[in-house]
């Protein structure tokens, strides 16, 4: 059996490298193949192209890259043509991954996508390419389950593969000593993205609300959480850019360590909430678009909210400012709410219950295993008699 990966964000290289060991593990001489990251070439998978080196949101960065895709999609297409995988998994990355999927169902190939793009909150209309070149989407959250399936889409709930990690993890007890700091410190994890544009539009405004909270609590223990040294080297150049002499402690690779030891987050909006939520730690949420975003930011707004934390609460429970212009606003009231968090820990403690009670019905665990039963089972079934929609978790 061979099943062709593509997978362009870092956290979709991690899901997509679980989903092959649990795959290998069911299968004997199991092969993957495809576009990916560094977790999925661990996880034995013959990797083709680091789709991850391109992962960029936004109209502006990709246009660069238009030429560089184009060539990625030929190269699959001569890949399907001459050496066919048993099925297509695409995780996330729609601008990309839709142009493999066409490639994929135009021959034949059958096409699943694993953790669907959030089509609820930015492009509804799109639902149509889902109809028309994927076989059935296999769902991470409840609520987009109930989207899909409403539309047409044969779709399949099982889970969120980021509790299955969070519960795997070993965690450095060391580190997370070591990060606590004095007893009686409250500290603060600063999380500021896996991509580097999210570093340059986000960091000078988290640094300018860090600066502001310290002059009133000066006791407050910083924690930098980093995905890779080179974004943590330009995270220091950004703070000694802006003046921000507040003492941070930078860790590369060491994320659930950050999020554990804190008492609350600061973080970039992404993925990243769900760990929060697993760990039950209170956060404040930012994501800067540029101006000539505004109306998409806005159509977000409209949407009610883009951390996944609040759409499984379907309420705000993680503070969440999508700023474009000058952020001199949302500056104020973030300074506001971690001030009053680091100063009052009635009020911390009472956002830790709000979201330790959501952690406690909506962190189920075992999604790679039943992504992986799936799809060994549609494999096994013959490509004239699909499965049902149905919900698995």
């Amino acid at each position: 059996m061979k099943i062709f990966f593509s997978a362009g964000e870092p956290s979709g290289d991690q899901h997509a490298a679980r989903l092959i060991r649990e795959l290998q593990t069911r299968q004997p001489g199991f092969v993957a193949e495809g576009f990916g990251g560094p977790s999925m070439r661990d996880a034995g998978c013959d990797l083709q192209f680091e789709l991850t080196d391109l992962a960029v949101m936004g109209f502006l960065r990709v246009v660069p890259l238009l030429a560089k895709f184009r060539r990625l999609v030929k190269q699959a297409e001569a890949h399907f043509d001459a050496n066919p995988p048993d099925a297509v998994v695409l995780v996330d990355f729609p601008g990309f991954n839709w142009w493999i999927a066409r490639a994929a169902k135009t021959r034949g190939i059958p096409v699943y996508y694993y953790l669907p793009p959030q089509l609820w909150a930015w492009a509804p209309w799109r639902i149509k390419r889902v109809r028309k070149w994927v076989d059935q989407v296999i769902c991470a959250l409840p609520f987009e389950y109930d989207w899909y399936s409403s539309r047409g889409v044969k779709t399949i709930w099982v889970g969120h593969p980021f509790f299955d990690q969070v519960a795997e993890r070993k965690m450095d007890t060391a580190t997370v000593q070591q990060m606590r700091g004095s007893q009686g410190q409250t500290v603060v994890s600063l999380l500021p993205g896996s991509r580097n544009h999210e570093i340059e539009k986000n960091w000078p405004v988290m640094m300018e609300v860090v600066r502001r909270v310290s002059e009133t609590a000066p006791e407050a223990r910083w924690i930098v959480g980093s995905y890779k040294t080179q974004q943590m080297q330009r995270c220091q150049e950004l703070q000694a850019t802006a003046g921000v002499t507040a003492p941070l402690e930078y860790f590369v690779d060491k994320t659930p360590e950050a999020i554990e030891s804190a008492d609350c987050c600061y973080m970039v909006s992404g993925s990243i909430s769900l760990e929060l939520l697993s760990r039950r730690k209170p956060g404040v949420v930012l994501y800067r678009v540029p101006t000539i975003g505004r109306f998409f930011s806005r159509f977000l707004m409209m949407c009610r909210f883009i951390t996944l934390t609040n759409l499984i609460a379907d309420n705000e429970v993680m503070p969440e400012f999508i700023s474009n212009g000058d952020p001199e606003a949302d500056i104020r009231k973030m300074t506001s709410i971690l001030t009053e968090w680091l100063q009052k820990p009635e009020t911390l403690a009472a956002r830790k219950e709000v979201i330790s009670r959501l952690a406690d019905h909506a962190t189920n665990i075992g999604a790679t295993k039943r992504t992986a039963d799936f799809l060994l089972s549609q494999l096994a079934a013959t490509a004239s008699s699909p499965a049902p929609a149905q919900k698995a978790a």
